[in-house]
Parts: structure tokens; C-alpha cells; sequence
């Protein structure tokens, strides 16, 4: 019987080691990935676009993802100061992506990967998400596993004439050209700021299809403020359940962003709704260089109030602020605008762009003004930001810290 006792201990002791060490496996496990260095090592492999990348394992076979395919994929991303910016972990487990619907960075990295393999990528700016608000700025830092290639829809055929546009093309003032295909027989037609339900596939001019709502299954939504300028000047031709061929050059259409289709692109396009938005605010007569009646500090900001608060407090660079406030280039675009998104922003002015930052601590409550920021107190050219001199007019409703 004391044999049987012993026997029972030995078990119960060694179940209880191999459950102690599952749960510091476990433990382990679910630590969060320490950041990754910044830069990519001098061993990174390279490509033209900016991307770098390095395998950490290698996986198995030679099927690689196409451009059409989807991916089921276990990855964490940092920012370029090392913070945690999403994982999939965070997010519940594995993701499925379409290759078509992921940054360019992704997109190009996820094509050169085998099944298993895990590859940790340094994705320069231009490759995320550039110029996107309240997105990440600056390389980012990811690691991907490569679980599954599902297979998508393969790429449609190009159309006859995708080289150049035909003679019987409409050709505008911008250098757009599109023929309509089939008429919807409605008169509606939406305005620069609607958001729209389209359908679209997009061929470089050799006849490689490189993105499709079609094979999507699903037609996508766009805010015509935010679109390639081609696409914008031509579904304001359209009428709802027109279908178009545009032949879009590169100054409408890409502008020559890495990782983006070069040269003329051709898409079909089918305008399926339209969801009227409220008129965006207009660009102030005097955007494209301060008058002589604006006011002028040393750092080279222009500014002028346009209505007065009460009060005397000022924000620091502390604080936080409440605004409402729109943004343009100084050719009159507008880039960004808490009134169209119909909410104040809450921002900490220490966060701000530097002209911005300096401006709101010349205002108090109430207080609407409109500052000229020049580009070295604005982006400073920084990859996928506006560009140049931007207008802003806020209107400062809070102070908070």
C-alpha cells in the first residue's frame, strides 16, 4: 500500500511539474514581443521600393501568396519609437487579409514569403500609411508568420485597349480620358465631398491588374474629398449606375508613391450610390500666402484672429486642448477638418506641429483664428505629409490638462 502511496505522489508531483512548466510556457508565451531595433540590420535584405526585411524562420514549399490571394497571418507591429502599435493578439488570434486590402508594405513583403516562415519587416513611411491622420508617422516595425495562402479570385482579363486610350475617348483639360460603357439612365450625380459606392478594377497600362472590388466580392466606399484626383473629376461625371473606363495619368492618379502603380493606370468603374455629405468647408480667399494685415511672429508664423473669446487663460504646452479646426494646402485642398467630421478633436498641444502648437497659445477660449504655417514649423517635407506653407483656421472651445 505504501509502494501504491509513493507511486501516486511521484505521478502527482511529475503532473504537477509539467503543468508548472506549461504555465510558464503559457506565461511566457503571452509576454508581450520586447521592440525591435529601429533600423534594419546591415544583413536586412532590401528592395527598391525602401522595404527591408529579414527571416527569422524559414518556411516550407514554394507556393508564395499572388497579389490576388488571401493571407491568415500572426504578426505585431511597432511605431518608430518602439511602442506596440497592434498585434494579432490584441486582436484575438490570427487575422485573413486580402493582399489587396493591406499597406504596400504588407503587400510586397507577404509575396516574397513561403508558408511557416516568419520574416520581421522595416517598412519605411511611404510603404504604411502616408499622410493619414491619427495613423502611424516614420518606419514602422512588424513581425509576420505566414500561416495559410487562401486562394483568391484570379486577376481579370484587361481590357482591348488598356495601352491607351482610344480615339472615341473623352479627353478633359486635366489630361483624364473615359469612355462610358453602359448608362444607369439617373440624372443624379455626386459632388467633390459625397462619399460613394462604386465598383472598380484597376491594369497598368501592360495589362496587370493589380486591384478589384470585383474579385472582392464587395464594392468599396470612398469620400470623394480623399480619392485620386482622376477618379474624383470623373465620378462627378457619372450619374448613379453609369459604368466608365478612365485612363488616368500619373499626375491624376498616384503622383509616383513607392509602392504604388507607375505611369498611366486604366479602371473600370461603376458608380452604384451616392450618400450625400454635408459641404466641406471652403478654403479662405487669401490661402495661398498671408496678407499684409496678418499678424507675424518671430518663428515666421502669420496669423489672424477672426473672433475673440473672453477670458485670459492660455494653453500651455501642458495642456490640452478642444478645437474645431480645418486644414489646407495652400492651393486651396482641403487635407484634414474636424468639421466635416462633425466632432471637436481633443489634442494635447505638446502633440501639435510645431506652428500649430505656437498658435493656440496666442488664443483663449472662444477665440477663432486663422494662422499661415510655414513648412519648416508645419511637416518639414516629410514623406507623405502636405507639403509647403498649410492654412489653418481653428476655433479654440476648451482648455483642459
Amino acid at each position: 500500500m505504501a509502494r501504491v502511496v509513493l507511486l501516486v505522489a511521484l505521478v502527482l508531483s511529475a503532473g504537477c511539474d509539467e503543468g508548472r512548466r506549461a504555465d510558464e510556457r503559457t506565461a511566457s508565451e503571452s509576454k508581450p514581443e520586447p521592440a525591435p531595433e529601429k533600423s534594419p540590420p546591415a544583413d536586412a535584405e532590401k528592395t527598391a521600393s525602401g522595404l527591408a526585411s529579414k527571416v527569422k524562420k524559414p518556411g516550407t514549399g514554394d507556393e508564395r501568396p499572388q497579389a490576388h490571394d488571401k493571407v491568415r497571418v500572426r504578426f505585431t507591429g511597432w511605431n518608430e519609437k518602439g511602442k506596440l502599435v497592434d498585434s494579432s493578439e490584441k486582436r484575438g488570434g490570427p487575422e485573413v487579409f486580402a493582399l489587396t486590402g493591406v499597406i504596400a508594405g504588407w503587400r510586397e513583403a507577404l509575396q516574397l514569403m513561403r508558408v511557416g516562415e516568419q520574416r520581421r519587416l522595416w517598412i519605411p513611411d511611404e510603404l504604411v500609411y502616408p499622410g493619414r491622420p491619427g495613423f502611424p508617422r516614420g518606419m514602422s516595425v512588424f513581425d509576420i508568420e505566414l500561416l495559410e495562402i487562401i486562394e483568391g479570385t484570379p486577376p481579370l482579363p484587361a481590357p482591348a485597349d488598356v495601352a491607351a486610350a482610344p480615339a472615341d475617348a473623352t479627353k478633359t483639360s486635366s489630361g483624364l480620358a473615359y469612355k462610358l460603357l453602359a448608362k444607369g439612365g439617373r440624372d443624379d450625380k455626386p459632388n467633390a465631398w459625397d462619399r460613394v459606392t462604386i465598383h472598380h478594377t484597376g491594369w497598368t497600362s501592360d495589362g496587370a491588374m493589380f486591384e478589384s472590388s470585383r474579385t472582392r466580392e464587395k464594392p468599396s466606399v470612398f469620400d470623394l474629398g480623399k480619392v485620386m484626383p482622376g477618379w474624383r473629376e470623373a465620378l462627378q461625371l457619372l450619374s448613379v449606375g453609369d459604368r466608365a473606363r478612365l485612363w488616368v495619368p500619373e499626375a491624376l492618379a498616384y503622383r509616383g508613391r513607392v509602392g504604388e502603380p507607375r505611369g498611366t493606370v486604366v479602371f473600370d468603374i461603376e458608380l452604384l450610390s451616392i450618400e450625400r455629405q454635408p459641404e466641406p468647408p471652403r478654403a479662405p480667399a487669401d490661402v495661398g500666402a498671408a496678407p499684409r494685415d496678418a499678424r507675424r511672429t518671430r518663428s515666421g508664423l502669420a496669423y489672424r484672429m477672426l473672433a475673440h473669446g473672453k477670458g485670459e487663460a492660455k494653453p500651455t504646452a501642458n495642456d490640452r486642448v478642444q478645437v474645431h479646426y480645418s486644414a489646407w494646402t495652400a492651393d486651396g485642398e482641403l487635407f484634414d477638418s474636424s468639421v466635416v467630421r462633425g466632432k471637436p478633436a481633443t489634442l494635447p498641444v505638446s502633440r501639435l506641429i510645431p506652428g500649430w502648437a505656437e498658435g493656440l497659445q496666442l488664443m483663449v477660449e472662444g477665440d477663432k483664428a486663422l494662422f499661415w504655417i510655414p513648412e519648416k514649423l508645419a511637416y518639414a517635407g516629410k514623406a507623405g505629409s502636405p507639403k509647403g506653407t498649410l492654412v489653418y483656421e481653428v476655433e479654440l472651445l476648451a482648455i483642459g490638462r
